[in-house]
């Protein structure tokens, strides 16, 4: 008995389910890697919030003066990279791998708020309206380049927890 093969329209309708399924596909894994991302990024900040405590630790409890950050790695001015350097294991800690360029440029994906600047832990306060620890931020994204998180980007708090809040500022 002769088989009878596949016609074209057959074959034209199984290419068009593999690349309808392809097409659905590829934007879930596009956000399952950026979720990834942040999340990675959320963990360098926990840690960047443990060689903190080590720093306070060593200095009386009190903030580093530091800028909120740099245009170049050739500025010599204090910022969370260089303070923090020797209290990290890994200087990938300063990279969020969500970042393609204020890392390679300017050392840290994060910005510091130096609005903390000498203050000591027990005191601390945020232009004089905060101070619970759990709601100043010390460490934030430079940039919401977590596009898939409805304008929220992630902060490390002075409290030492980490967590996604809502961006201040949208472009």
């Amino acid at each position: 008995m002769r088989r009878r093969a596949f016609t074209l329209i057959e074959m034209m309708v199984a290419i068009g389910i593999i690349v309808l399924l392809a097409g659905l596909t590829v934007p879930l894994f596009s956000m399952v890697k950026a979720r990834g991302e942040s999340a990675k990024c959320l963990g360098n900040l926990r840690g960047l919030g443990v060689a903190l405590s080590a720093y306070l630790a060593e200095h009386d409890s009190t903030m580093p003066d530091l800028k909120a950050g740099r245009a170049s790695r050739n500025e010599d001015v204090p910022v969370i990279d260089n303070t923090l350097n020797s209290y990290v294991d890994d200087q990938r800690v300063f990279a969020c791998p969500a970042d393609r360029r204020y890392f390679r440029d300017t050392g840290t994906s994060y910005y510091w708020d130096s609005a903390l600047n000498g203050q000591r832990l027990a005191a601390l306060n945020l232009f004089g309206m905060v101070s619970d620890l759990g709601r100043i931020p010390v460490l934030v994204d430079k940039e919401g380049w977590h596009t898939y998180s409805d304008n929220k980007v992630n902060h490390l708090f002075a409290d030492g927890h980490a967590t996604k809040e809502l961006r201040l500022f949208t472009e």
